[in-house]
């Protein structure tokens, strides 16, 4: 699967964005779906993600993001609202095997990536 993140920008704290993740290749339906995001100097870290069983979120993002996808449109989605200057950085979108699975916080169970998409909150 291929994945293409889109939706960043510049926005200022306390606003909202929302980021998609559309997928081609093999059924959307297939996979769970993880965001991540990596700030400048820092590790790459876990948002939240969606699979068969529920979402998951990082505990720095929970009541704030929201992750949903719609698979007629093979797109998965993170609405992020309350954004904090400290949520700044190129988030990406992950695909891993099997629907039915936990969500997995841990980035190398994704084996498929899309190429990030810059959020920058301004205080």
């Amino acid at each position: 699967v291929q994945l293409q993140a889109s939706g960043g920008g510049l926005v200022q704290a306390g606003g909202s964005l929302r980021l998609s993740c559309a997928a081609s290749g093999r059924t959307f339906s297939s996979y769970t779906m993880g965001w991540f995001r990596q700030a400048p100097g820092k590790e790459r870290e876990f948002v939240g993600g969606i699979s068969l069983s529920g979402t998951y979120y990082a505990d720095s993002v929970k009541g704030r993001f929201t992750i949903s996808r719609d698979n007629a449109k093979n797109t998965v989605y993170l609405r992020m609202s309350s954004l904090k200057p400290e949520d700044t950085a190129v988030y990406y979108c992950a695909a891993k095997n099997n629907p039915w699975t936990v969500v997995s916080t841990r980035s190398d169970e994704y084996a498929y990536w899309g190429q990030g998409t810059q959020v920058t909150v301004s205080s």
